[in-house]
């Protein structure tokens, strides 16, 4: 405490502070000078939301939101507070909760509330509703106000100059001769996929709240240009095409992974963080049934070929069959990146 000096020194120490502990990770520290400035100024909501945001860097929800919903108790009006009490719910899957927080914070139109986040996650959570309509008023906006770069390409990590579209073919992604190696060893990726599984370890539930309803499961290989040896020990051939391929194997921004997915599973409309890769599924069990929607066209996959989309489009899944679907799934870096930025940008 340092109840002697003005103010106005104080805050400019404790702001700095706060910035320097936030950068070095010691958000546990900094929750003390937050404390220190709302008991110092208990009738600014301003030290009120910058302590919420603190705990949201660290993934403390439950702390968030009882700071906010004290905060929105005595400050009902501000929009500020609304909309991270709105995005807190909604990272908590409050949807129907964070809706009218996130909305009145974005139809203010303040400054302080064009922030990426809010109209990210006021779609979603308008989409999860079932109220696409709205969802997309809120996208198109969004690209006014330049935070997304169309109403279906909505990634937050991006290189601008890139080109964007939806699907792209083998031959324009430049790698088609990796793609194709990959489909002519498909039925030994096939044998290795379906082993693991079998093994019932190393395959998890999708988590990051995408699944609707259904049973969808991941066995990673790489994540962030790194290897995982345990999983790859058990699918040796295909981590193997892999590391070959250093476009898939050090890609930072993406993933390598198997995905099975069970009949009766869909996927809400999703879009990837980044602009900076690419992603193929390659097919090895393909029933009936199962589609996936990138932006406004609609394709299925076939066994033994890859299909390549910018997963940072807005893309969505079905499988209304009822045998099981087993894919592939490699990002590799997007081809106009440099050597230099593909060596520089950081992990996804």
């Amino acid at each position: 405490r340092a109840p002697n000096i003005t103010d106005t020194l104080l805050l400019r120490l404790a702001n700095r502070t706060i910035d320097r502990m936030r950068f070095k990770g010691l958000h546990a520290q900094a929750v003390g000078v937050h404390n220190e400035l709302i008991q110092r100024f208990p009738t600014n909501i301003t030290y009120q939301i910058e302590l919420a945001i603190t705990y949201l860097m660290i993934n403390r929800l439950e702390l968030a939101r009882s700071v906010l919903e004290t905060a929105h108790k005595q400050w009902p009006s501000d929009v500020i507070c609304r909309g991270y009490l709105g995005l807190t719910l909604k990272l908590q899957g409050h949807h129907k909760l964070a809706v009218p927080h996130l909305l009145a914070s974005v139809k203010s139109d303040r400054p302080e509330t064009i922030n990426s986040r809010f109209y990210f996650h006021l779609g979603d959570g308008l989409q999860r509703l079932n109220r696409n309509d709205e969802a997309m008023e809120i996208y198109e906006k969004g690209v006014i106000k330049g935070i997304f770069r169309s109403k279906y390409q909505r990634s937050l990590y991006n290189v601008d100059r890139l080109k964007a579209k939806p699907w792209w073919t083998l031959e324009e992604s430049t790698y088609s001769s990796f793609f194709r190696k990959l489909e002519s060893n498909w039925r030994t990726i096939k044998s290795e996929g379906l082993g693991a599984y079998r093994e019932r370890s190393g395959y998890l539930d999708e988590a990051e709240s995408l699944r609707d309803i259904g049973d969808w499961k991941q066995y990673e290989l790489f994540a962030r240009g790194k290897k995982y040896q345990q999983n790859c020990k058990k699918t040796p051939v295909t981590c193997q095409l892999i590391e070959e391929f250093s476009a898939a194997r050090d890609c930072r921004r993406g993933q390598a992974k198997f995905s099975v997915m069970e009949g009766g599973t869909h996927v809400w409309p999703h879009c990837g963080p980044t602009n900076c890769r690419l992603r193929a599924h390659l097919g090895l069990i393909v029933p009936s049934g199962t589609t996936i929607r990138v932006a406004e066209h609609t394709r299925t996959w076939e066994e033994g070929k890859v299909i390549i989309f910018d997963d940072s489009f807005e893309h969505e899944v079905w499988h209304n069959g009822t045998e099981q679907r087993l894919i592939l799934i490699v990002d590799v870096w997007h081809p106009e990146l440099t050597a230099k930025e593909r060596a520089s940008l950081t992990a996804i």
